[in-house]
């Protein structure tokens, strides 16, 4: 087809718009790379040889919008006036644009995401590391660089088996086959695995080999209490550290409900450093923040941005080691997509925000849920129940004042109140519960919709949507991640920082 059209002359007006548009891309390319400001702390880690430390950062379900409401969050704590306080990896000099579409839909899942992430490979919702047709399986980058001998150590705040962290070394065609993945992260050989638990050690029917024991026999050192793991050292050997506390489904707790001299994922992150970094030839550490994407489902605003925060806590001790080591190390952020549809804008405040009432809030849905509504439930029969026992308990918790509630935000908390206590929180109930209140308690989620609506947050979905991610860089070959590119060229750029061959 092309054969067939004909040649024609370029108008002098067209040719100098080409000029224009040229240079005009031009400087794009130039600011995409980072500003001269913020680059100058960074240029001595730019460069053409390989990266031998390399960080992968992982925000799940984390887009501009999640990013956007924490440094809105991190400016309206410390001042009235209107601006962005930076988080650390938003000031990296190299950013990108991500798209996150898979091989059946423009809506990706955790499992589908990593896989591309991870392999460079689109495939369907729910598989992981294996074709469409569930007959192939694909390398990870990860076991590329076990191969080149380099350590390898995988961090999550949720459990270890779940879809990103098992990303990087199971293959199996649904990401719910909990205890295959369990077993494959095992045998993989990878040096750190750390964070939080495991959903089914001992199988689905709780009728097979406990997992950690098959690791010990595979050379592994399981620890879950502060005091092991603060007593491993370089030369423990390969570890599986579980956190001392565990929440819902086995995770680490929302940063919101962390005590105080609990681990947080910066901690892994700095433990993981320590016993990988003795390696010659290197290593490559996932860490992801899976509690971002939980708190985001629950439509959460207020967990979403303090896990925002624990996981930039987690990336700057990623960058002291770089600082460190600034002609050898990589630090990629990325997330595998958004979920919740969270933006910064409600009908209900027009213009206006007021990111200073999420600060009220101490505990996360999930947090309420355990220690405060379901106790209730439990106790109290529906005949007998009333709203406004939990009263004090819901501005305790979220600092919200029942007496300054419209009339019409009372009426919703009354009937989220009587759907809980009716335990009418199963999707299956209704389509419109399922709208309403995601399949959540519906009392909390309303209590957090209606928090999130006054501070100026609005959100479309319970699930992931389609928007692009951003990436971030910063060390040995930064630059490849500049621009707008797919989810899969993730896999292949880290491979070229590597100077891995495929």
């Amino acid at each position: 087809m092309m054969n067939n059209v004909k040649r024609r002359n370029i108008p002098a007006w067209m040719k100098g718009g080409l000029c224009i548009l040229l240079v005009m891309l031009s400087a794009v390319s130039v600011f995409a790379k980072g500003s001269a400001d913020t680059t100058e702390r960074n240029t001595a880690t730019a460069g053409s040889g390989q990266a031998k430390y390399v960080f992968l950062f992982i925000g799940d379900g984390m887009a501009m919008p999640q990013i956007s409401s924490t440094e809105v969050y991190a400016t309206a704590r410390s001042s009235k006036d209107i601006g962005i306080t930076k988080l650390g990896f938003t000031t990296f000099p190299v950013s990108g644009l991500t798209t996150t579409y898979d091989a059946g839909t423009f809506i990706t899942d955790s499992a589908s995401a990593i896989t591309a992430i991870a392999t460079g490979n689109k495939t369907l919702s729910g598989v992981l590391n294996m074709d469409p047709g569930k007959t192939k399986t694909f390398k990870t980058i990860a076991e590329y660089c076990h191969e080149a001998g380099m350590k390898v150590g995988v961090v999550s705040s949720v459990t270890l088996d779940h879809a990103t962290p098992a990303g990087f070394f199971a293959k199996v065609p649904s990401r719910s086959n909990y205890y295959d993945i369990e077993v494959q992260m095992v045998q993989s050989g990878f040096e750190y695995f750390a964070g939080g638990g495991l959903l089914q050690p001992t199988g689905k029917n709780k009728d097979q080999r406990n997992v950690l024991e098959l690791a010990g026999t595979q050379g592994y050192t399981c620890v879950n209490s502060k005091a092991a793991f603060e007593a491993l050292k370089p030369g423990a050997g390969k570890v599986i550290a579980i956190n001392a506390v565990l929440q819902d489904s086995g995770s680490m707790p929302y940063e919101l409900d962390r005590g105080s001299g609990d681990l947080s994922l910066a901690d892994y992150t700095r433990k993981g450093i320590e016993l990988l970094s003795d390696n010659p030839k290197g290593f490559f550490m996932s860490v992801e923040g899976g509690k971002i994407d939980w708190a985001c489902h629950a439509n959460d605003a207020g967990a979403a941005i303090h896990d925002v925060i624990a996981f930039d806590n987690a990336v700057k001790v990623a960058v002291e080691f770089a600082q460190a080591h600034p002609k050898d190390t990589l630090i990629v952020i990325t997330g595998d997509h958004e979920t919740g549809g969270m933006t910064i804008g409600f009908a209900g405040t027009e213009y206006n925000t007021f990111f200073d009432k999420v600060a009220l809030q101490k505990k996360s849905f999930i947090s309420f849920n355990d220690e405060v509504l379901g106790p209730y439930k439990k106790n109290t029969p529906r005949a007998r129940a009333k709203l406004a026992d939990l009263i004090p308990a819901i501005k305790e918790a979220f600092g919200l004042d029942y007496n300054n509630l419209t009339k019409f935000q009372k009426e919703q908390l009354e009937f989220a109140f009587q759907r809980s206590m009716g335990d009418e929180i199963e999707r299956a109930v209704s389509e419109d519960q399922f709208l309403l209140y995601g399949g959540y308690e519906p009392l909390t989620v309303k209590i957090t919709q209606i928090m999130n609506q006054t501070a100026g947050i609005g959100w479309t979905s319970y699930a992931h949507t389609g928007v692009p991610v951003m990436t971030f860089a910063m060390g040995v070959h930064q630059e490849l991640f500049s621009g707008y590119y797919d989810n899969t060229d993730i896999f292949r750029k880290l491979a070229s920082a590597m100077n891995i061959s495929l």
